[in-house]
């Protein structure tokens, strides 16, 4: 009795897992297509990761070839700590592109989703040598809270490795200077909201600059704003905005749950 005990219980865990990862496939293959909608893609060179939930050593990633338009749930590589295929859906990694996701995972055992974008927006910010100013409300609610990297040329060498995690910090939010950007969230909803805010406040800072003089908050407001931090510590935070953009999306494109 206690064995068969035993089984029905390692039975409910495996299908408690496996709900876990195919929620978790459909949540990654919908950022793909929300950010290719949005025009936020580069052809087959930016990339979205989530660890898979309960296997800490496993990572679901883009295969290398495809388009954020191409992906869906079960296209979606599974891969190794080392960026190798050890799933059953076909395809290769860009070993350039994992090591970014790597780099995080191995730093952040708190991360549970990386996402890496070259947005026109984002890489003009990233060149400008004041970064990202406090021109809106999210800018100003995590600002002193956004981390910089200085490139180094492509690949992400081991010496550079430990450099981008030095300059990270703490922090979920990065910009990798003259490359793009870069967000890790303890949940899919967390890393993808905060890319959206990140990248739409590139864009609204573009746009200001070529308006006219900026007008700026007093710093006593900056700081104020920024402690209060309008609850973004909480891991639920980005939860109520992204299921909403998921119900959008089953509406106008369900063909991502495949």
């Amino acid at each position: 009795m206690a064995r068969n005990g035993g089984e029905k219980a390692a039975a409910t865990r495996r299908t408690r897992r496996s709900r876990a990862e195919a929620r978790a496939r459909r949540e990654l293959a919908a950022c793909y297509r929300m950010f290719y909608r949005r025009g936020m893609d580069d052809l087959i060179y930016t990339h979205l990761s989530v660890r898979v939930p309960d296997r800490r050593e496993r990572y679901l990633f883009i295969g290398f070839g495809q388009l954020f338009d191409d992906v869906t749930a079960s296209s979606l590589l599974t891969v190794d700590v080392e960026g190798s295929n050890v799933g059953s859906a076909p395809g290769e990694v860009n070993p350039a592109g994992w090591v970014v996701h790597r780099t995080i995972y191995d730093a952040v055992p708190e991360a549970e989703s990386v996402m890496h974008l070259h947005t026109v927006a984002g890489v003009a910010v990233s060149a400008q040598k004041g970064g990202l100013k406090p021109l809106n409300q999210f800018a100003i609610t995590h600002a002193g809270q956004i981390a910089y990297h200085d490139y180094d040329g492509p690949g992400l060498r081991p010496a550079e490795q430990k450099t981008l995690v030095r300059d990270l910090g703490g922090r979920r939010m990065m910009f990798l200077r003259n490359h793009g950007t870069l967000t890790w969230g303890r949940s899919v909803a967390e890393a993808y909201t905060l890319m959206h805010y990140l990248e739409r406040t590139c864009e609204i800072q573009v746009a200001a600059q070529a308006g006219g003089p900026l007008v700026l908050p007093p710093k006593s407001v900056i700081e104020r704003t920024a402690k209060k931090a309008q609850g973004t510590g909480d891991p639920e935070w980005a939860r109520i905005g992204f299921e909403a953009l998921l119900r959008r999306l089953d509406r106008e494109d369900p063909s991502y749950r495949r």
